[in-house]
């Protein structure tokens, strides 16, 4: 296994098997941001992540972190939470305000540069990146964004200015994209906060068989135009744990 020096003709990329171990799933450098470059990634399993200033790098991990939205967990206080709050959720309504806050939540540093924000902003003018937004009156208080591949929702990045925004942000979601014929949500490697909603870890083998059919899978393309969201059902069946 070696890292590849990806071409500045070409927006293919080495096969995912072909990742190093060490760092987990670090497959090439270089290349850009440009929309055909990280569409060519997404659809073959493989994000960018670096720091800002220095060579873009494209990772493919095993094992691959994955939310089925019919089967987050719900926990009893966020459920309390969420019945109670009067926060509102809208789609694609500020992607641009949602990245800018996604980097700035990030107390010990970002990889969100200049860079990555001009190129997902190219995404999702060009309809294939999007936001959700979560709201306290007239205030952005949490929110996320990532690509969507078909019936597969990858998910980028989140942040919270208020209690529990960004899980709120997240069940909101799973319930809405669920409703619209998605099935999956990659959330790239495990972390507690994704953990608690019931993330869990799959071989990347599987995850690129899952990526290969749902890739193929087509959505209404009015579920992705901006609009206001219904909040969660928290009266509807889902898993509780404490």
């Amino acid at each position: 296994m070696r890292l590849v020096q990806l071409s500045a003709n070409s927006v293919n990329f080495p096969r995912p098997e072909t990742a190093l171990l060490q760092p987990n799933g670090l497959l090439a450098v270089g290349g850009d941001l440009s929309p055909p470059r990280l569409l060519s990634a997404y659809f073959n399993g493989i994000f960018p992540w670096f720091d800002p200033g220095e060579a873009i790098l494209w990772w493919s991990p095993d094992p691959r972190a994955v939310l089925v939205p019919a089967e987050k967990h719900l926990s009893r206080s966020l459920r309390r939470f969420m019945r109670q709050s009067d926060y509102r959720y809208t789609l694609n309504r500020a992607f641009e305000q949602v990245i800018s806050a996604c980097a700035d939540a990030r107390s010990e540093g970002t990889w969100i540069g200049p860079e990555v924000k001009q190129g997902y902003l190219q995404l999702h003018q060009q309809g294939h990146a999007h936001s959700i937004e979560v709201w306290s009156g007239n205030q952005l208080v949490g929110g996320m964004y990532g690509v969507a591949v078909g019936a597969l929702f990858c998910g980028e990045s989140m942040f919270n200015r208020r209690l529990n925004a960004s899980k709120c942000a997240i069940m909101t979601f799973c319930q809405y994209f669920t409703a619209n014929g998605g099935e999956l949500i990659d959330c790239q490697v495990l972390n507690p906060h994704t953990a608690s909603l019931g993330a869990k870890e799959i071989p990347r083998r599987q995850f690129l068989q899952q990526l290969s059919r749902l890739s193929q899978r087509t959505l209404p393309p009015e579920c992705w135009l901006p609009q206001d969201l219904p909040p969660h059902d928290v009266d509807l069946p889902s898993l509780l744990k404490e």
